[in-house]
């Protein structure tokens, strides 16, 4: 039996940043708060909560006062900067660069739209963290898309921006971008002055992650995906690994592992979203290495 762990799997760097942030106020202190799950990886956050990181919600967030807080690598809408400082609450801003980059464009496109009675269009999902704060530029304005259906909130008579979550596949955004400018053009007249506008704002770390780990996941017998359940972008990349290996399987923990995916003959390969820790995937590959001693 040959197990390998796909060495570019893991942490992306903002949330790298982010659980360094964290660990090096801790040692300070005995207490964080953390405004959300510091990554959507059940497992890392347990290890932190350990540690002294305490995850909150905006409600919790609303009635602190004169206490340190952590905004992790998804970033947050202007709401909250706005309450830190009427609460005199100390932010230790861990928001990834490329979600700031993303959230800045946004805002100043929200602007220009608003001249020209455009629309901004996020590809992203619903109540995502990230999309939260991207939407939080527009003054809560902004459409959010996720599917087909969903295109129906969007008012194809006007100008449309259109922007992605970081953190979204980069050919259902094209397809979603290709269907946008279709219907756009059958609602066209003479006299249109409308622009379709479209931004690929999706990290190329994230992005590449497909085309490697379909390379990857080819050359297995088995694909061990680890992934928090929370983790859309998990999700996505899950996915990938499945559309080329149909045995794939993902598991959150290695209480999700199960002895009958394995011969001892297979090569099997471990793998992650870009918010599944390093240790997580060497724990797995110990426990099923553990069934064939």
């Amino acid at each position: 039996m040959n197990i390998e762990i796909d060495k570019k799997s893991g942490f992306c760097f903002g949330v790298v940043y982010a659980i360094q942030m964290a660990e090096e106020n801790l040692k300070n202190s005995k207490k964080l708060y953390c405004l959300g799950d510091i990554v959507h990886n059940n497992m890392e956050v347990e290890r932190l909560n350990k540690l002294g990181l305490v995850t909150i919600d905006h409600e919790k967030f609303k009635k602190l006062k004169n206490c340190k807080v952590l905004i992790r690598a998804h970033g947050e809408p202007p709401e909250t900067y706005k309450i830190a400082f009427e609460n005199n609450i100390q932010l230790i801003d861990a928001s990834c660069p490329v979600v700031l980059k993303l959230q800045n464009k946004i805002q100043n496109g929200y602007n220009n739209s608003v001249k020209s009675d455009g629309q901004i269009v996020i590809y992203g999902k619903q109540g995502h963290a990230e999309v939260n704060g991207l939407v939080g530029q527009t003054e809560g304005k902004a459409i959010v898309v996720n599917s087909l259906k969903e295109l129906d909130e969007i008012d194809f008579n006007k100008s449309i921006y259109l922007y992605s979550q970081t953190t979204q596949s980069k050919s259902r955004f094209e397809f979603l971008q290709n269907e946008i400018k279709k219907r756009s053009q059958n609602d066209v007249n003479e006299f249109d002055e409308k622009e379709i506008v479209s931004y690929d704002t999706i990290c190329r770390q994230v992005s590449s992650r497909e085309p490697e780990l379909k390379n990857f996941a080819k050359n297995m017998d088995v694909i061990i995906f680890a992934s928090g359940k929370k983790s859309s972008n998990g999700k996505i990349l899950y996915d990938v690994c499945k559309s080329v290996n149909s045995n794939t399987y993902f598991v959150s923990n290695i209480e999700d592992l199960s002895k009958t995916w394995f011969k001892k003959s297979d090569k099997i390969g471990i793998c992650g979203a870009t918010s599944t820790p390093m240790w997580l995937m060497e724990t797995i590959s110990e426990k099923i290495n553990s069934y064939f001693e």
